[in-house]
């Protein structure tokens, strides 16, 4: 199958396109003229440069492509508090190219931002069903693209599916690791860790295998899947940083070991059922980046 890409080049949409090139389909990737390709050139069979809110560059990108995975943002809209530019490019621009790309598959790269306000019927295991209540304009932008999903699935039946990551981490070709680079970094000085709280975090090649297999799989049509791996406090975070680093410092225990809210993987494990890492890794695979965090650093 041509698959249509775009982020082809950031952290998410690398892995993407290693996944989908190993799954034997050609893949179009959409790329700015600034983007570095090397580290994807190797699986993508064509480039297009432009960005997804860009008509004039959706024909050589769709062309005949049987898939689409949205996986772009225009980034500095949100950094620049640009509300102008982030409702042009990422919410309209989305929309439009959804309307556009139709009648092939379309997987949208969500986010688990799209939830925020935990409804007490649910008792504290939150699956696919719960109500999008996000609290604050990206996961906002994420909810309302799926709501357009969610029309064109059950106006035309089109295979329409969302994959909602929570934060991501593993190798990273673009050198940010923006959810534990802040950690390591800060072990690595010496001083204490005192951050509160914690996270809910998933390794970047199960992001990808899930969106390889919502692609593929024609059950997954009309779907959400949630993906979580594991939760880790901050603390847990400092803790493998310091033994990836061998550095001793102090660290705040204090926060509770288990979250408020957990998700519930019933839905998401039914997408790769024969890989025994995916939804699996726990805190083990927390450990090892940082250890490879350790060793790139070296």
């Amino acid at each position: 199958m041509r698959i249509a890409l775009t982020g082809a080049t950031g952290f998410i949409g690398s892995a993407i396109a290693r996944h989908l090139h190993e799954r034997g389909h050609l893949v179009t990737a959409l790329v700015r003229e600034s983007s570095n390709r090397a580290h994807v050139e190797p699986f993508v069979d064509r480039f297009v440069v432009g960005d997804h809110a860009d008509h004039t560059a959706w024909p050589a990108l769709l062309e005949g492509a049987e898939g689409i995975v949205h996986n772009s943002l225009d980034v500095r809209s949100f950094r620049d508090d640009d509300m102008q530019t982030h409702l042009r490019s990422n919410l309209v621009g989305s929309i439009e190219f959804l309307l556009a790309t139709a009648p092939a598959r379309f997987v949208f790269i969500s986010t688990m931002a799209v939830h925020h306000d935990m409804r007490p019927r649910w008792e504290g295991v939150i699956d696919e069903d719960h109500p999008l209540r996000p609290n604050h304009m990206y996961g906002a932008y994420k909810a309302a693209v799926e709501a357009h999903l969610w029309a064109k699935h059950y106006d035309s039946n089109r295979h329409t599916v969302a994959i909602r990551p929570c934060a991501v981490y593993g190798p990273d070709p673009t050198g940010n690791h923006l959810h534990t680079m802040p950690v390591f970094e800060a072990v690595k000085k010496g001083a204490p860790y005192l951050r509160q709280g914690g996270g809910k975090f998933i390794h970047v090649d199960d992001v990808a295998r899930a969106t390889v297999a919502a692609v593929e799989r024609d059950d997954a049509s009309g779907e959400a899947f949630n993906l979580v791996d594991c939760y880790a406090r901050y603390a847990d975070l400092a803790r493998f940083a310091s033994e990836a680093t061998g550095t001793s410092i102090e660290v705040d225990e204090s926060s509770p070991a288990q979250p408020e809210n957990e998700f519930d993987m019933t839905n998401a494990r039914r997408l790769v059922p024969d890989h025994a890492e995916f939804l699996n890794r726990g805190h083990a695979g927390l450990r090892a980046h940082f250890r490879d965090l350790f060793d790139t650093d070296a």
